[in-house]
């Protein structure tokens, strides 16, 4: 599938009321047409199953800002749905990360690499370096995959130790770093709650990983009482 392809049925599929919508939740975000989450997989499937290295190319060789918001969610897609080896999709998603410019492209691609979970060791030391690198969405990006694929015990004190190391001011880095920690609470609230009474984030990050805590419909009431007068002033 062609890069031309993409565009063309992205744009039949776009919705002037949707797009208005995203641009509510994506203010100064460029390129968006409106189109659903649910249509997006659907195309980056094709993309993925006709010849991906011809369409992953293409999008490789354009200008960041000649991409509409849909092409990234679709490279991004693409990039997750497409059958190969490690090497060559950590190479894609080096070509991939720099040109998230949203948590929207961001979170829905990171939410569709389940193939972290086979290799965890090799994907773990990826994400790290993605933190690492220090872009603001390249931070994020790395703690939301840890978020929807790493969330266990063998990485539990890992991602407590990359949320207190954590050297950013960026909104949405830290905003990540919070939903990581509060979605470490949901399975291992006393783990969790030992971090958060001694924690190193900023406070920003701190409360905020507090304040997600508490929104959460998994964490008891219990729990959410302990955890308030943890709040930094």
């Amino acid at each position: 599938m062609t890069r031309e392809r993409v565009k063309e049925q992205l744009k039949q599929l776009a919705e002037q009321e949707y797009r208005a919508f995203n641009q509510k939740l994506l203010p100064g975000v460029p390129g968006i047409l409106g189109v659903r989450l649910p249509k997006l997989r659907e195309i980056a499937k094709q993309a993925a199953k006709t010849d991906a290295s011809e369409y992953l190319g293409e999008i490789r060789d354009c200008r960041p800002e000649d991409l509409y918001y849909e092409e990234k969610m679709v490279f991004g897609m693409a990039i997750g749905y497409a059958g190969m080896d490690e090497k060559a999709r950590s190479g894609w998603l080096d070509v991939f990360v720099p040109l998230i410019d949203s948590w929207g492209v961001c979170d829905s691609c990171c939410m569709t690499y389940k193939w972290m979970k086979k290799h965890p060791d090799y994907w773990w030391d990826y994400l790290k370096r993605s933190i690492e690198a220090g872009t603001e969405f390249g931070i994020r990006f790395g703690l939301v995959c840890m978020l929807a694929h790493f969330v266990d015990e063998e990485h539990l004190t890992g991602i407590f130790d990359i949320c207190s190391q954590l050297d950013s001011r960026d909104y949405y880095a830290q905003m990540a770093a919070a939903w990581l920690v509060s979605a470490c609470f949901v399975k291992f609230p006393q783990q969790s709650y030992v971090f958060l009474q001694d924690s190193r984030m900023d406070d920003f990050t701190h409360n905020k990983s507090i304040q997600k805590t508490c929104e959460s419909y998994r964490v008891s009431g219990e729990w959410k009482e302990k955890i308030r007068v943890l709040r930094r002033k």
